[in-house]
């Protein structure tokens, strides 16, 4: 990593924020396994299924829901961070209240535009710092950061924070995503370090 020209060392102040192994970017980098996906509006969907009534919400539907703007941190397992990023978006516990979740529940699978998926748990995706995101910095969310919507999960690394989703599947068991089958943990807790699974 290169410190000085792209990432900088943590102040005094900041220090408290930043998880071990982290840098702050001076910009806001854009990683992305894959080709970017171009979503048409017009087309866009997000389904659920699984152990829950199966529901499928198009663009106006789901911009229905009560919409706040959310303050938070952002770390990538690649060990950079950004602090105090301004988004615009919808709680995801607004969508879970529309749903009957059965008590056999315990994760849910991540479904995106592109073919990634990532898990979480429930009770992951239920603490209320957890949103969708449609809006960064004032500006309607690009392509190369997740638009038109993506989940931000800021407890967890950025990998958990899905870009392009399209849906939920709600499970039974915790079935690994795309990094996570692919070597990654499975919860990703960046104060802990949970960068990989432990072999």
């Amino acid at each position: 990593m290169a410190v000085g020209k792209f990432f900088h060392r943590p102040n005094s102040e900041q220090q408290e924020r930043v998880p071990p192994g982290q840098h702050l970017a001076k910009g806001f980098p854009v990683l992305t396994y894959g080709d970017t996906p171009q979503i048409s509006l017009d087309s866009w969907t997000f389904n659920v299924w699984g152990l829950v009534e199966a529901q499928q919400f198009r663009w106006a539907e789901f911009m229905s829901l009560p919409q706040s703007t959310f303050t938070v941190d952002f770390h990538c397992v690649t060990r950079w961070s950004k602090l105090d990023l301004n988004w615009r978006g919808i709680a995801i516990s607004h969508l879970l209240e529309q749903l009957s979740i059965p008590e056999a529940v315990t994760h849910v699978l991540q479904h995106c535009y592109g073919g990634y998926t990532t898990n979480i748990s429930l009770a992951d995706l239920q603490r209320a710092d957890c949103f969708f995101a449609f809006g960064l910095e004032g500006e309607t969310l690009s392509p190369e950061h997740g638009g038109p919507l993506r989940t931000i999960l800021p407890h967890l690394y950025a990998w958990k924070s899905a870009k392009w989703i399209n849906g939920f599947e709600f499970l039974s068991v915790d079935e690994p995503g795309f990094w996570e089958r692919n070597g990654y943990h499975h919860r990703g807790d960046p104060w802990q370090q949970e960068r990989y699974a432990v072999r």
